[in-house]
Order: structure tokens, then sequence, then C-alpha cells
């Protein structure tokens, strides 16, 4: 999939929250991928091309980033998140899916699992937020640019020149010249096309309250029976391995742990027959 099959295919969910931007691939039991920060569905192209064979791939813009539209009064921590994707899927008529996510997708995805465990067939984490084991420094240092008036110009820069934006990403890919330009200007465009998408995005960088409403959701998460698999990347400069142990320790339904060595935050991108290959291995696993 490239980029004008993506713009192409793009349809919209009217929820309360808003109207959700999602794509989706295949036929069979549902797959819903959400993405990360900055990012958009477009990140999962590669694994939804792999598994639209044998499954219905759905991958929706969250709330505040990619093609989704929303007011500016929206709130778009990970609870109110994971209600969108609860009322996603009820627009939808889905019941229950696979879920997959990275990132900050991976937070709302604990968000939702813990809160509508029936609607979860599988959960799958990659690199994504965990409990109080975030941010670390180097997280917190950019998400304080991200939220500030610096963002605005650095996004800019990287929207206009395809080299700007692989050194802007360059921390969360092992090789950013993997990633084609037109990725970047596909996760970039709709954020700077108006002062209340810039805002949004910005909004959506606080970590504080995303921090306290994963330590809150704790309990509940630890009731979790969900078979759950995580993959990690053991290069990512931003969530920590320790990490992989909290979430082993915390959700009863962790039967799967795979270390990717050298990958970083946004792997599944970079490496995407890699996750659909441990996907279908999950997946028949648990059948």
């Amino acid at each position: 999939m490239n980029a004008a099959e993506f713009h192409q295919s793009r349809k919209f969910a009217a929820t309360p929250a808003g109207r959700i931007a999602y794509i989706e691939r295949g036929a069979g039991p549902v797959a819903l991928f959400l993405h990360g920060y900055l990012l958009n569905g477009f990140a999962w192209r590669g694994t939804i091309e792999d598994l639209s064979p044998t499954r219905r791939c759905i991958a929706l813009d969250v709330m505040g980033l990619g093609y989704s539209e929303i007011p500016a009064s929206q709130d778009l921590t990970f609870q109110a998140q994971a209600g969108m994707v609860a009322s996603f899927l009820d627009q939808l008529k889905i019941d229950q899916v696979d879920l997959i996510g990275n990132d900050s997708g991976g937070g709302i995805s604990q968000m939702f699992a813990a809160g509508n465990p029936s609607r979860v067939r599988t959960l799958t984490l990659t690199n994504c937020e965990v409990h109080d084991l975030w941010p670390n420094p180097t997280l917190q240092q950019l998400f304080e640019m991200l939220s500030s008036e610096a963002a605005i110009p650095a996004l800019s820069a990287a929207l206009n020149d395809p080299a700007t934006a692989r050194q802007a990403f360059g921390a969360a890919y092992e090789d950013p010249s993997r990633i084609p330009d037109e990725a970047f200007r596909a996760y970039l465009e709709p954020l700077l096309s108006a002062d209340d998408r810039i805002a949004n995005a910005r909004r959506f960088a606080r970590a504080e309250p995303n921090r306290y409403q994963l330590i809150a959701m704790a309990p509940k998460l630890k009731q979790l029976k969900v078979p759950t698999q995580i993959i990690w990347g053991d290069g990512d400069a931003f969530f920590e391995l320790a990490s992989i142990d909290w979430l082993r320790q915390n959700i009863q339904g962790v039967r799967k742990v795979t270390v990717v060595p050298g990958a970083r935050l946004f792997f599944p991108e970079e490496h995407p027959k890699l996750l659909s290959v441990l996907l279908n291995e999950f997946w028949r696993s648990v059948a």
C-alpha cells in the first residue's frame, strides 16, 4: 500500500468523539491496529498487506493525530481514546478484535482491554507506555519539545524536507532510510494543516494525565486473562526493557514474550513481515 492507496481507501466512522478516520483490508476475524504518536494508520501498511488474506485488518487514526476529525475540546487522554475505540467498534458492528498497539497505541490498547476484556480476543503489545515506568528522561525531553511552540517549526521543517524528517524521527527507527519519503508526509501533513490540528498534536504530547490513568487502571489490568503477547525491541531509547517484566507480572493472560534485538520504537513499521509472522504464530497458538 502506497500513500495514494492509503488516501483513496480512507473511510470515516461517526462516533460521539468525532469522525474517526480508518482504512481496512481483507476479510475474516478483525485485527485492529493502534498506532503511535505523530503517526497514523499508514504505519501498519506492510503488516496489513501480509495479513489481509486471512484477517479483516483495520487501522484507525487515533484522536488528535492523522486524519480523524474531532472538536477542539475533545479529551485526548488514553481513557478517552479507549472510549472512542469502543464507540468506533459499535459503529462498525464489531463485537471482538485481535488488538495490536504500538507506542501510544499500546497504552490505549491496555486501557481498552482492561475496560472491555470481552471485546478483545487477543492482545499484542509492542514498545509502549507501561504503568509508572515512563517517561524516561529522553522521552520527557521529547514531550516537552513537542508540547511547546518549538514543535511547529520543527515539524514544518520535517514535512518539507525528507532528510530533516529522517533526522527528526531517527531515534525511533533502526534505519530511517527504510521509510519512504511519502510516509513522513502522510504523518505530518494532516497535523500541520490547521491550527486546531497543531494544537491537538501538542496536547497529545502531555504525558502526565496518561501516566496517572495507566497507574489507576492497573488493578483492572491485573485481572486481564485475555491471551496476550509482548513483542519488544531492545534498542528503544524511549521505553525500557523493564516494562516487559511489569507486563508479565501484571497481566494474567501473558503467554508469549519476544525480544527483537536492536529493534527500536517503530519497529512494527520498519519490520512488518516480522510482526505479521509473530501475529500469525500467536493467533494459531491460542485458537
